[in-house]
């Protein structure tokens, strides 16, 4: 059985990617900043006939939590085939570039962009050891800086100085550890699930968590001839929704 480690997994989005992966013959080690909560969340899954799962507590925003957590991973498993980076904040909004408050950009560069990063490299011992390793970093359309120069995109007046360039960060780092790791076994891309109705948008996002999460789960699941690299959104409908950058 496959393993895969989601971060931020305790409910909505993750929770969902979760769900479908062990479905799907993964253990899943259910990421939660909160462990209680993270339990709560596992009882539902093991509720629902899935006992493939465990709770782990991880705060990516804390050195410590992260080690710890890779720390007692490695205590279980061998290898580690999946990493979902989902766990994330918007840091509230209205965001505007010259009344925003810099120490809650700092907060949102912290979970969004340094947060994967972390959680990654203490990780990638483990991910190393899978036969077919997967890195998902989870993104917004609101990443996409082609999109934010285009005045008919949809969303082009959803404008912020944190949650948006955070996920910009995160898009330009799997660019380059995609290319690090481009002659090897991974397959890193960075998924934008849609404007998904969840606690993360106080359930305005016309999208559901099902669709979202299947989206999410597809690119954890690829075969060896997929994509490594790119940029894929459920709301982009070009070809394959591969989103511009």
């Amino acid at each position: 059985m496959k393993t895969a480690l989601i971060t931020g997994a305790n409910k909505s989005i993750g929770f969902e990617v979760a769900k479908q992966l062990a479905q799907k013959e993964h253990f899943i080690y259910l990421g939660s900043r909160d462990l209680k909560k993270g339990e709560e969340a596992v009882a539902k899954l093991k509720a629902q006939g899935l006992n493939n799962v465990e709770a782990i507590q991880i705060e990516v925003t804390d050195l410590d939590s992260v080690s710890a957590a890779a720390t007692r991973l490695a205590q279980k498993i061998n290898s580690l085939d999946v990493l979902i980076n989902n766990a994330g904040i918007s840091g509230g909004f209205p965001q505007s570039p010259t009344e925003v408050d810099t120490d809650m950009i700092r907060n949102v560069f912290e979970t969004n962009f340094f947060g994967p990063i972390e959680v990654t490299r203490k990780f990638m011992g483990l991910l190393k050891k899978s036969a077919s390793p997967r890195i998902v970093n989870v993104t917004s359309g609101l990443a996409s800086l082609t999109l934010h120069s285009d005045p008919s995109w949809k969303y082009y007046a959803v404008k912020g100085a944190a949650y948006g360039p955070s996920k910009t960060a995160l898009n330009a780092y799997t660019i380059v550890l995609a290319h690090e790791l481009k002659d090897t076994n991974f397959k890193i891309n960075i998924i934008d699930p849609g404007y998904t109705a969840t606690d993360f948008n106080h359930h305005r996002g016309p999208g559901n968590v099902e669709d979202a999460g299947k989206f999410v789960a597809k690119y954890a699941l690829l075969g060896g001839d997929g994509p490594t690299g790119r940029f894929f959104s459920l709301d982009f409908e070009g070809k394959d929704n591969e989103s511009p950058w």
